[in-house]
This record gives structure tokens, sequence and C-alpha cells, in this order.
């Protein structure tokens, strides 16, 4: 499934083959016990997201909430999409040197984390790297490029 017409999480999670369904639910499971106070989950762009909703921050160039992150399932892969590691340098090596460390071979382009099983993906650093990025630190980074 490269993207989906779900309208719910659910709805999305049940189009999924069993097997895929666990993998994607597990991580689902870490990202929200870590996720920061503000953020909420959604559907967006066909894919799990967690985002700052319209209702705290408007002002967006598109209209539409924030993402922190997405979780999307792909014909070949899985998709873990980490705004807050692609959108500041400091958290990207972080990222990408934890990841290293914990011996699983990254395949990351700007913000996708691309993992074909679960254990691939190093469950705690994809924790740690939502908890990583409050709402108040995420609408700093966004202004500040948005005013460029």
């Amino acid at each position: 499934m490269a993207r989906s017409n779900a309208q719910t999480v659910d709805a999305y999670l049940d189009e999924l083959d069993p097997d895929r369904r666990a993998d994607m639910s597990k991580v689902r499971d870490t990202i929200l016990e870590r996720l920061p106070d503000g953020y909420q989950e959604a559907m967006q762009y066909g894919m799990i997201s967690y985002v700052i909703p319209l209702e705290t921050y408007p002002k967006t160039y598109n209209k539409q909430p924030l993402q922190l992150a997405g979780l999307a399932s792909q014909k070949n892969y899985m998709s873990l999409y980490l705004m807050n590691v692609y959108g500041d340098e400091d958290t990207e090596r972080w990222f990408v040197e934890e990841y290293e460390k914990s011996g699983k071979k990254l395949d990351m382009g700007k913000s996708c984390v691309r993992f074909k099983r679960l254990d691939d993906l190093p469950m705690k650093l994809v924790g740690d790297a939502i908890a990583r990025t409050p709402v108040s630190v995420f609408l700093e980074r966004y202004e500040a490029i948005r005013d460029r």
C-alpha cells in the first residue's frame, strides 16, 4: 500500500496484512508512549501522522497541521518520517550516531527511515527521537525556517 484513503488510524491498520499490522502497531505504540504533550495522532497524507493541531498553530504554509512524524506502510518496506530529525542538524547528527551504535543498518532519506522488519529499527532510539522535540521547540524551528 503506497497511500491509503483510510480516515482513521484503526482503518489504516486494518488494511494491512497481519504481520505488517503487528510491526506498524509496535512502532505506533512506541511513538504514542513518548509523544510530547501538544501533539496529536491523525491521518494525514495517507499515513499515520503525529501533528501539532491547527487549533494550536494555524499559521502553516499549506493550511495543514505541522507534522512531527509519520508512519506509513509502503509496498516493499515501512517508513518512519521524522521531521524533527530532518529539520535540525544537531538532532540529525545525534540520530545517525545513535543508530550506528545500535548495530542496525540505517536506510534513510531526508526525513524517511525505511525498514523491512521491526528488527531493523532500534525502538528505543525511535522513542528518544520522538520525545526529543516538544511542541515549543518544533514551532521555534519552523518559524525560523519559514521566515528565511
